[in-house]
């Protein structure tokens, strides 16, 4: 459901208008050559702007022709895992980066395009963060287009009732700010735990927070574990959130978009979301005006002591990556998607929002989504949300078993246990 509803909330009506200017592609004379592509952008702008680029490129390349397959997510899963089984694997096809990327690069099923990435400039036209979801070991298989963060989402109006002058910037300082708004009779947060995945991103960023990339990657590797104490760690201080009361009634049992409607209608003072959040509460509030004006955004609060930068950030996004048959011309092709030329006009279009490409962040006109694409311009380190980076049970194991703190029915020692226990299941770590 999540991967469908952000698809669903960043598409733009004006696409096809929008794309009438783009970047001019290099017109190559070899033998003709068929190019593969698969991606996920069902919504009709989106659909409709990506063939353009494909139409577009084929007429200043004859010898190229685009075959391309657009499915919905899940079905786009199911029919990418019997590809990459079948060891036939697209040329170009959606990626979000991350452990299933390289476990396809470790079965020599997705090629190396660093060198590619080096050729005027292309690797540098990317945030370096977003980049590094689809690199590893100085190898590069795949490029992102859009991405996103993580961030809290809050109600102006609310804060200024409860007399908070400011967003809070650290762990104690969001805990008194709720503390202050329930004084003044306000619900502090919304959550939509029923989906258990919302809550994960609490989870995680506090280990981000406390143990930051090197604790994540020593997990990762089994040089550490999950086990450890920033993980620990992240639990007890979620659990001093939950020991709070801050959410709204029927938390555990409320989907993603019931607790969007909540913070949509002013019913709560805020939201843990990614940068689709003022959309869907726009789209689930009563008056289908959503908050308008008095949305603000804030940061993940930094936590003391902890190894993390305050910058570091949680998110993700859409990529292309690239299997192993994939010819020159299918590498040009996908370079000819994320150029700065046609990412400006997938951005101004409503549809690379934020883009990749850090040059195209000059036609967002949103405030709060300048705001969210310049936190993730500063982000040295960006993690990918753990159910899509790690091996899929192991990001149910997460998703399940954090739910339990915001149930209280299990400890922050048991969550970390329980989520090594599954990595080292499915990995053999």
């Amino acid at each position: 459901m999540r991967a469908t509803r952000r698809e669903l909330m960043i598409g733009g009506s004006a696409a096809a208008a929008a794309l009438a200017v783009g970047a001019t592609p290099k017109v190559m004379a070899q033998d003709k050559t068929k190019i593969t592509w698969w991606h996920i952008n069902t919504i009709e702008s989106e659909k409709a702007a990506f063939q353009k680029l494909a139409d577009d490129y084929v007429a200043a390349n004859p010898n190229v022709e685009i075959e391309i397959t657009v499915l919905e997510n899940e079905a786009f899963k199911q029919k990418i895992a019997t590809a990459m089984q079948s060891g036939e694997p697209p040329d170009v096809f959606q990626s979000w980066g991350g452990g299933v990327l390289f476990e396809y690069a470790d079965a020599g099923l997705v090629k190396d395009i660093s060198a590619d990435l080096t050729t005027d400039g292309w690797g540098d036209s990317f945030l370096p963060a977003a980049l590094g979801l689809y690199s590893r070991d100085a190898a590069t298989y795949g490029v992102p287009w859009r991405i996103g963060m993580v961030c809290f989402w809050y109600n102006k109006d609310l804060f200024a009732q409860a007399g908070i002058e400011a967003p809070p910037t650290t762990w104690d300082e969001l805990l008194t700010t709720v503390q202050a708004l329930k004084d003044a009779g306000i619900t502090p947060i919304t959550v939509g735990e029923g989906d258990k995945w919302p809550g994960h991103f609490y989870w995680v960023y506090l280990a981000i927070r406390t143990g930051g990339k090197a604790a994540f990657d020593a997990a990762y590797t089994g040089t550490g574990s999950f086990a450890d104490p920033p993980f620990v760690e992240a639990g007890t201080l979620l659990g001093q959130l939950v020991d709070t009361e801050p959410f709204q009634d029927g938390f555990l049992g409320a989907t993603y978009n019931e607790a969007a409607a909540v913070i949509g209608n002013g019913e709560a003072a805020m939201e843990l979301m990614g940068q689709w959040a003022p959309n869907v509460q726009k789209d689930e509030s009563e008056s289908g005006e959503g908050l308008g004006d008095k949305l603000g955004i804030f940061t993940f609060p930094s936590v003391a002591d902890g190894a993390g930068a305050p910058s570091d950030v949680l998110g993700g996004g859409d990529g292309f990556g690239v299997g192993k048959n994939a010819s020159p011309e299918a590498i040009d092709f996908v370079r000819y998607l994320t150029s700065v030329e046609n990412q400006t006009t997938l951005c101004a279009a409503g549809i690379a929002v934020p883009p990749a490409v850090e040059a195209a962040a000059s036609a967002i006109t949103d405030p709060l989504l300048q705001q969210v694409a310049q936190m993730a311009a500063d982000a040295e380190y960006l993690q990918l949300y753990y159910d899509q980076y790690l091996p899929p049970a192991v990001g149910s194991t997460v998703n399940d078993n954090v739910q339990g703190i915001f149930a209280g029915t299990e400890s922050p020692e048991d969550v970390a246990q329980a989520i090594q226990d599954s990595f080292v299941a499915e990995t053999g770590a």
